[in-house]
């Protein structure tokens, strides 16, 4: 059997690294056994859903090399979720209910003080059909799938054996009072139709899996397999929920992130394996292995994300950073070497741009004031450029001669002259690239 995972985000925001978690799960699964990855919109809120989201969506994907098979969208299938709900209802296992939000607050609270678990009384079940329509008249009614109260079990992909009485789970609204389908329907058909064999997200849904797990059932469908990862927390164990919007993807992109660093840790954090930086996704793939994560909740920090993109960076050939250097201006004959010095030296592309004006254009200098007078004179000794390989050498050769000095006394307060920094590249190497005289 061919595996067909998904991935279905809600067109109603930016995605952040929690989504990523469930797209990069779905996708090394299908990518591992050479299977089909869909990614399937969940945009059945006209209100919230907006094209914007879907275009950021498919770009996010597409940054970090996550390549869906097909697209669908939940808003063409409306159709199909309807005839699901005629079925249900035929079978006896759709009913409709009219209470309204405070009702069933007011219901939950009471339930809650007398120490029952906030679980749905069905009172909708013994409504007459004088009484059904009387409501219909006042509001619309919602409906709800009639779950079994048996205990609904499966083997989960990470979880180990799952075990979950019906008793305790109300009744699922399947259908709002708006007509709008829910997701937990359109899930269940969409998952059931496409042929999805695996699915896996995150913890906060194994209660949906049991009730979707008994709808399929009665929808005559075919059970995928089921795995639920652990939620991310901030690295002290905090709660991540209110800091995802500043942990969106194209945040982390604005920020400098490269792809496979992003995807190396979010393919490893959580489990029993260490994380490595990955030089392709196949290899992501291949090393992937759901019986290696934990249910535990696993700590996120984003700071871990930089020197894994420094590493990515450091390895990269010429041929990959070709055509972001010659954009920058820097000369066809000396992007080779230019490259070769600076690469190891930078965090972020966008430091590349910063090393590119300090040959350009020269850096501010960094003299300490007990240096002012050396660097002055120092300066006084170095020629015009072009310079070479052997300028830096001379140069500080026939300073040291003349002033008496030597090692980082020497060569520290000459650095930061030069570069405005403490830290770079061999200034041998760098010297050749500077276009004008420092200081």
């Amino acid at each position: 059997m061919t595996t067909v995972t998904r991935f279905a985000p809600s067109p109603t925001g930016y995605l952040h690294v929690g989504n990523l978690r469930t797209a990069l799960f779905n996708f090394l699964i299908a990518r591992k056994r050479g299977g089909t990855f869909i990614l399937r919109l969940d945009d059945t809120d006209p209100e919230r859903s907006k094209e914007e989201y879907v275009d950021a969506i498919k770009y996010d994907l597409e940054w970090l090399g996550l390549t869906w098979d097909r697209v669908e969208r939940q808003s063409e299938r409306l159709d199909r979720y309807a005839e699901a709900a005629d079925r249900l209802r035929a079978a006896g296992r759709f009913y409709e209910c009219f209470e309204t939000p405070t009702e069933l607050d007011l219901k939950r609270k009471k339930q809650l003080n007398m120490g029952r678990p906030p679980v749905y009384d069905r009172a909708a079940l013994s409504l007459s059909d004088a009484e059904k329509d009387a409501l219909r008249a006042e509001r619309s009614g919602h409906w709800r799938f009639l779950l079994n109260h048996d205990r609904i079990a499966w083997e989960d992909g990470i979880l180990g054996a799952v075990s979950i009485d019906a008793a305790s789970v109300s009744d699922p609204v399947l259908i709002r009072g708006d007509g709008q389908v829910l997701y937990t329907l359109a899930s269940v058909v969409d998952d059931t139709e496409m042929g999805v064999t695996d699915v896996v997200r995150g913890s906060d849904h194994v209660t949906n899996t049991a009730t979707q797990i008994q709808i399929i059932e009665a929808l005559g469908g075919h059970v995928p397999r089921f795995a639920h990862h652990s939620l991310l927390t901030g690295p002290q164990g905090e709660a991540l929920s209110k800091r995802l919007g500043t942990l969106s993807l194209r945040d982390l992109r604005a920020r400098g992130v490269e792809p496979l660093a992003l995807l190396s840790l979010m393919a490893r954090l959580g489990s029993s394996q260490p994380v490595e930086l990955a030089e392709s996704i196949d290899e992501l793939a291949e090393g992937f292995d759901l019986a290696q994560f934990g249910a535990a909740p696993t700590k996120f920090d984003e700071n871990d994300l930089f020197p894994l993109t420094a590493r990515h960076l450091h390895g990269l050939p010429l041929e990959a950073v070709r055509a972001e250097i010659a954009a920058l201006g820097v000369p066809d004959e000396i992007a080779g070497r230019f490259w070769s010095v600076v690469r190891e030296n930078i965090g972020t592309r966008g430091e590349i741009a910063e090393w590119w004006a300090l040959c350009r254009d020269g850096a501010t200098p960094v003299v300490d004031d007990e240096d002012r007078a050396f660097v002055d004179e120092a300066l006084a000794m170095l020629g015009e450029p072009p310079y070479d390989a052997d300028t830096w050498g001379a140069w500080t050769g026939a300073v040291k001669d003349k002033t008496g000095r030597k090692g980082k006394a020497l060569f520290m307060p000459l650095r930061k002259a030069v570069t405005g920094r403490a830290r770079g590249p061999e200034m041998a190497d760098l010297m050749p690239l500077l276009q004008k005289k420092p200081g």
